[in-house]
């Protein structure tokens, strides 16, 4: 079967996953609501604003019709903000048939009721099957085809290996994960770790610190994952430790810059301005610290880094914290799913 794929966000993760299926072949539509954004992308075939110095191929058809762009295709790939994965789900849900596949793309939680992206969109649209890729991957790197490993889940083994197969290229290898909540946690989780980590490089610590934060932080994710039905072996792959490492190491990170910015005592309005794009990091920090105190799950680095973004906290005085809280064992932690009143 010939797929005609639409992707609904024109940032750089969009922009960038349009490129690499574009250049398989594959007939690719790319949406952005400003019909005059489009128009500038239609003249200069480059998107200067999220993904500059790439050149769009011309099998890439870019329009800012919604239900064109929709209607044309049989796989729908969600590539706008995790905040607006709701808004968007229904939009697109009046003009959807059943036979189209779903593949999100974006990495978060919904803060208001702290649902996993798949879950928000099979609220809006219940018919659809909905896949997740996630996994460590820039946009820079993939659109100049630079080697990158990702994961594809679902709840259908037969329709995430479609995908993985859709995806799949010499430069961008693709696993199938069947556990799909850790799959997501884990690309939500890593952003509130890697604001933590730029943090830390903001405050002029080294890389002892940031291997502690790294480490860390895994743990973190690890419990409220396992308490919220995940296999906790998910988080030592692609879309946990993986991502986890390419988020806090990475100058295209966003969540590490503006917690670079955090840490050099900058406020947090000025940094997500001149970033000018979504640090998914920011909300998830919310949604992770709030579902933390629901499912009883002691995770330190979130909820500091919660007192920093939404009560002003000191960030130094945050880390003096993490630093001289009770000594523990490590391999207890390890070994056994660790709570509070463990």
């Amino acid at each position: 079967m010939s797929h005609v794929i639409s992707i609904i966000g024109a940032g750089s993760w969009g922009t960038a996953l349009a490129i690499h299926l574009s250049k398989k072949g594959y007939q690719v539509y790319l949406w952005h609501r400003s019909e005059e954004f489009i128009k500038v992308l239609k003249y200069s075939r480059e998107n200067k604003k999220y993904l500059p110095g790439v050149l769009l191929p011309e099998n890439i058809l870019l329009t800012s019709d919604l239900e064109e762009c929709i209607t044309r295709s049989n796989i729908v790939i969600l590539a706008v903000p995790s905040q607006k994965i709701r808004e968007i789900s229904k939009r697109i849900s009046f003009c959807l048939k059943p036979s189209q596949i779903l593949v999100n793309v974006a990495k978060g939680i919904e803060n208001d009721t702290l649902l996993r992206m798949s879950e928000v969109i099979y609220q809006e649209i219940p018919y659809n099957e909905v896949i997740v890729l996630s996994g460590p991957s820039h946009a820079e790197e993939v659109a100049k085809n630079i080697p990158t490993t990702v994961v594809v889940t679902g709840k259908n083994k037969e329709t995430t290996e479609l995908i993985q197969d859709i995806f799949l290229s010499p430069t961008f290898r693709v696993y199938t994960n069947p556990d799909i909540i850790g799959v997501e946690l884990g690309g939500a989780l890593k952003n509130v770790i890697a604001l933590a980590a730029g943090v830390s490089d903001g405050l002029g610590y080294g890389d002892n610190s940031k291997a502690g934060l790294i480490t860390r932080g895994i743990v973190e994710i690890s419990r409220l994952g396992h308490a919220m039905g995940a296999c906790v072996s998910t988080f030592a792959g692609l879309s946990g430790l993986g991502d986890l490492i390419v988020t806090c190491t990475s100058m295209h990170s966003r969540n590490r810059r503006a917690g670079i910015e955090l840490g050099r005592g900058n406020k947090l309005e000025n940094i997500l301005k001149n970033i000018g794009m979504v640090v998914e990091g920011v909300a998830t920090t919310s949604a992770a610290y709030q579902l933390a105190q629901k499912y009883d799950i002691e995770m330190p680095i979130t909820s500091e880094l919660y007192q920093v973004l939404y009560h002003n906290k000191n960030a130094k005085e945050s880390v003096d914290t993490l630093m001289l809280r009770n000594k523990t064992n490590e391999m207890e932690q390890l070994t056994v799913p660790y709570y509070k009143n463990w």
